[in-house]
């Protein structure tokens, strides 16, 4: 009778870890997802943070950098609180043509019209709205407004924090700037390009790091 005792107390103890790990699991995987307010403070440093680009075409592909107007990063105990960056798209950068007259024209053609129309949509916003643990990275959903037009999108990323500087790093994601109307030599809005096209795909990736 003990050892029938014994044995019920052993099975229940180990039920007991087994729905206790599990609810572990859950948690650890489980998404966050945050108000999205208008933020007050500033606390990224708009010198050290920066949006890279790269877009191809047949014959090769540009590349360069984008700073940040503005942003806010906000961590608590290691997980994103909130998080809002402003790109300047006044800054747009080439650097593979860097110091040559074909890197200031590629610049000035895509602040124009055909591209990112800077003139009358002068930042881009990505804001943070949910985040979901991913092992070592994070799956960080955000709302992308480019132009007049904002579609949710998630980036993989990782946190870093080292003497009280947090630095949020994303992997290279993709974007479709057909999605967001950038219309130039694009086969989603015109035919017969040939290989004169532009592809519809930008790989980007953030380094936002905060003021110390």
């Amino acid at each position: 009778m003990k050892k029938s005792i014994v044995l019920v107390a052993i099975v229940a103890s180990v039920f007991t870890a087994c729905k206790s790990e599990k609810k572990e699991t859950m948690a650890l995987n489980e998404e966050t997802k945050m108000e999205v307010n208008n933020y007050v403070e500033n606390n990224v440093d708009i010198l050290t943070s920066v949006l890279t680009w790269k877009g191809s075409k047949p014959t090769g592909s540009h590349n360069g950098t984008v700073a940040l107007k503005s942003g806010n990063l906000e961590v608590v105990k290691g997980k994103i609180k909130s998080g809002v960056f402003v790109v300047d798209l006044n800054t747009i950068k080439n650097l593979d043509l860097a110091g040559t007259d074909g890197a200031a024209n590629l610049e000035g053609h895509l602040k124009g019209e055909d591209f990112f129309d800077v003139a009358k949509y002068p930042t881009s916003t990505f804001t943070i709205t949910s985040t979901k643990n991913n092992g070592a990275k994070i799956d960080v959903t955000g709302k992308l407004q480019i132009k007049d037009v904002t579609k949710t999108i998630t980036i993989p990323a990782v946190l870093s924090t080292e003497n009280g500087v947090t630095v949020f790093t994303s992997e290279v994601f993709k974007i479709n700037r057909a999605d967001f109307n950038v219309k130039y030599g694009s086969k989603s809005f015109f035919d017969n390009l040939k290989d004169k096209f532009i592809d519809d795909i930008i790989e980007m990736s953030f380094v936002v790091k905060t003021k110390a």
